[in-house]
């Protein structure tokens, strides 16, 4: 342990708060993918943070400052869920996650290894994108927590036995029930999706969806979407499938006033946020983000997100007036 780290164990306020603010950003994504939720996440790093000052006498100078803070933040989401009870035993579309949140890739980005952590682990598509947060809801969270820690960052049994409390069998039997769990509710052509990068492809894509909206064209959005095109809008339980039941829905949507749309990234997916400028208004409000799923060169599906977060992801709440496409 270096001085540095002895000083904030021994009571330096200010020193300790430094060593772990190094970690925020991957605990909140450890949280996240825990909880599916942005603000929870949140909530449970600030609560991460005050149990390890509170307990920093108990901390073993043999053991890693960074495994000891995600013990405690895995043992902070363990408790959110005893107490939200929200543990899914099935789930077919994100209509059944209320709580599921988008989250900024700007701010994924800020996890990466550096000098001071080089542990950290990068943020790939797989392990965050919303089919993957959607399928860890199903799993009881012992095991999401084991999956987290053996698949995604790659710890030893040994470790995460010890991030669980519990021993290396216990963990191993937890980690196979839920690799199964996740086999059963991934989609089965999650590997024909496209790939783990921002391809040209998914720019091009969002940038015509953005022009489509922006231009109040339905045949032109219609014409870049999967016939079996699916909309969900978490928090609400609303689930449109086909493009048949959509187009009409879409067309009443671009005439609900005028719209102009940013292009953002969210779950290293291609993402619209929208603003809306209705009858009678001066400004373009934040309205919705549209995050999406692209396959096989299409829009396969939607899901779309209210404005709570839109100054998370470094948007403005009133985006200034523009031509269309500019």
């Amino acid at each position: 342990m270096t001085d540095r780290a002895t000083t904030a164990i021994a009571g330096d306020e200010p020193a300790f708060a430094e060593l772990t603010q190094r970690h925020r950003r991957e605990l909140h994504v450890h949280c996240y993918r825990m909880l599916a939720s942005f603000d929870e996440a949140e909530d449970a790093v600030q609560e991460t943070f005050l149990r390890a000052w509170r307990s920093r006498a108990s901390f073993d100078a043999g053991t890693m400052f960074r495994a000891w803070l995600y013990r405690i933040a895995t043992n902070v989401c363990l408790d959110v869920l005893r107490v939200r009870s929200r543990h899914l035993t099935a789930m077919r579309t994100f209509a059944e996650i209320p709580w599921l949140q988008p989250y900024p890739d700007q701010l994924l980005d800020e996890v990466a290894p550096t000098e001071d952590e080089p542990d950290a682990v990068v943020v790939e598509r797989e392990t965050i994108e919303l089919a993957f947060l959607a399928a860890m809801q199903v799993l009881p969270p012992r095991q999401r927590a084991a999956l987290i820690a053996r698949d995604v960052l790659g710890w030893p049994a040994s470790e995460t036995a010890t991030l669980l409390e519990t021993s290396v069998a216990a963990t191993n039997s937890a980690l196979q029930r839920a690799r199964a769990t996740m086999g059963e509710h991934l989609p089965a052509k999650r590997s024909e999706w496209s790939a783990g990068s921002p391809s040209d492809e998914e720019r091009e894509l969002l940038k015509r969806f953005i022009d489509a909206h922006e231009r109040y064209d339905a045949p032109a959005a219609i014409a870049i979407s999967a016939q079996d095109l699916r909309i969900t809008m978490p928090p609400f339980p609303y689930l449109f499938e086909g493009i048949d039941v959509i187009g009409p829905l879409l067309d009443g949507a671009l005439r609900e006033g005028e719209w102009r749309l940013l292009g953002t990234w969210a779950n290293r997916m291609p993402t619209a946020a929208s603003y809306l400028r209705k009858a009678g208004d001066t400004e373009f409000r934040a309205f919705k983000f549209d995050v999406l799923r692209i396959e096989r060169g299409l829009v396969a599906e939607i899901t779309t997100f209210g404005p709570e977060l839109f100054g998370v992801f470094g948007l403005p709440a009133i985006l200034e007036d523009r031509a269309p496409g500019g």
